[in-house]
């Protein structure tokens, strides 16, 4: 078959010219993944969910310093007011690091292998009859701080996943110390970024604090500058009140989120562990007491990705295109065949199939004999048409048998019909009986 090669140049989309044999990883990545940069930046496929993150962030904190920090700064004599937008400015461009630190990186993916591991004692004198996929177990069990721990095979990445590691369906990556996939940061937590994700949360709170106080602390300035009530101070600064309304309905997420990430790392959990293994039922193999596992997370240093997704490997050759069928095509590839439970209408070509169902063939008063040949191959012994039989054109069989009374269906009905019709044209002129040949 004759293949149209591909265009000469460069490629403008894998930046690499065509015909090339190497690519670089990130162009070759089988995961779900988005690339920035050229490979420089990692994203999971729900990206787009970033910028929605990046605005709620955004905006309430441009509010506060537009209308709440600026008329505090000018409002205050010895210039303290300018500390307060200094310091809404330096905690949301250190939340938007955090952000940008956990989404943009590595999370702790491990490389897919290109073929599945070789079985435990594997016989080479199997002669080939059996795959070695299938030899895999499923589960294995490793020890771990004296506890046995299993392990599953990922079919996936073709890999025993290691301890604490899971596959993320959203990413369809294989993340070390997997904790969850975060749809507001876009990216899977793990080995990687759960550091930089529970610093990011714990920024988000404190910015949420800190302007949720400070519009208070306008207000209440605002009540004693013009000696009026407080209904009326929140009267006259709006956006005060809408920023109130917003960071208290927010606090209680992030702040949730923290304490609920607090309680994991003194104990030493991922979410994934703590809904789906409930370590307060049985001993935890990771817990190493309070101190050490605060000093695990936050003072242990990050080990290095295990993908250099800018190197360069070499181009996958073109599969050859197989057929289902085991590498071959059918001969009756395209025609019409007997496949009723596939769901294909029947054609006329099939007749003889469906019939099948009743007991092979149809004899009734008509005289049709129906085989398993189709219509095309009807019995030699089939006898002529009477004429004057009512129109229906009813043939007697040879065979002998008595026709019952089943219904038939009108398609049947039509094709006796013109069958009949036709015998009539031919036999109008002798008036005597003619007997259909079968078709060789």
């Amino acid at each position: 078959m004759y293949v149209v090669p591909p265009p000469k140049g460069s490629d403008k989309v894998s930046g690499s010219e065509a015909g090339s044999d190497e690519v670089r990883i990130y162009q070759a990545w089988k995961g779900s993944n988005k690339f920035f940069l050229q490979g420089r930046f990692i994203f999971g496929p729900d990206v787009r969910s970033l910028a929605l993150t990046i605005f709620l962030i955004l905006a309430p904190v441009s509010v506060f310093c537009i209308f709440v920090a600026h008329k505090l700064m000018n409002d205050s004599y010895d210039n303290w007011g300018g500390y307060i937008m200094t310091i809404a400015i330096v905690l949301t461009s250190c939340d938007l690091m955090l952000l940008l630190l956990t989404s943009g990186r590595d999370p702790g993916i491990i490389p897919r292998n290109a073929h599945p591991p070789e079985p435990e004692g594997c016989d080479d004198n199997t002669g080939g009859t059996q795959t070695p996929q299938l030899r895999l177990p499923r589960v294995k069990e490793v020890e771990v701080n004296g506890i046995m721990v299993k392990i599953k095979y990922c079919d996936t990445c073709m890999l025993y996943r290691p301890p604490r590691c899971s596959h993320c369906s959203i990413c369809n990556n294989c993340v070390e110390r997997f904790d969850h996939h975060c749809p507001w940061v876009g990216q899977c937590i793990g080995l990687r970024n759960y550091r930089f994700f529970f610093m990011f949360v714990f920024t988000t709170t404190l910015l949420c604090v800190y302007v949720f106080g400070f519009c208070w602390f306008y207000i209440k300035r605002i009540m004693n500058n013009y000696e009026t009530t407080i209904w009326r101070a929140m009267i006259k600064t709006p956006a005060s009140m809408a920023l109130i309304i917003y960071t208290f309905i927010a606090v209680w997420f992030v702040a949730g989120l923290m304490t609920f990430h607090l309680y994991l790392i003194c104990t030493n959990q991922t979410t994934y562990e703590n809904f789906r293994y409930r370590y307060d039922r049985r001993a935890n193999p990771y817990n190493k007491g309070l101190l050490l596992n605060f000093k695990e997370t936050f003072c242990g240093s990050i080990p290095p990705s295990r993908n250099n997704f800018r190197a360069k490997v070499p181009r996958e050759a073109a599969l050859p295109v197989r057929s289902v069928t085991g590498g071959f095509n059918s001969p009756n590839m395209g025609k019409a065949v007997d496949d009723i439970e596939m769901g294909r209408k029947g054609v006329w070509g099939d007749i003889g199939s469906v019939l099948d169902q009743h007991e092979g063939q149809f004899s009734d008063n008509d005289g049709l004999n129906y085989k398993s040949g189709g219509l095309g191959e009807m019995s030699p012994e089939i006898s002529t048409v009477k004429e004057g039989d009512g129109g229906r054109g009813g043939m007697h069989s040879s065979w002998g048998r008595k026709g019952g009374n089943w219904e038939r269906s009108p398609e049947i009905l039509a094709l006796a019909s013109r069958m009949a019709e036709a015998n009539r044209t031919v036999g109008s002129g002798s008036g005597t009986m003619l007997s259909t040949e079968p078709k060789l």
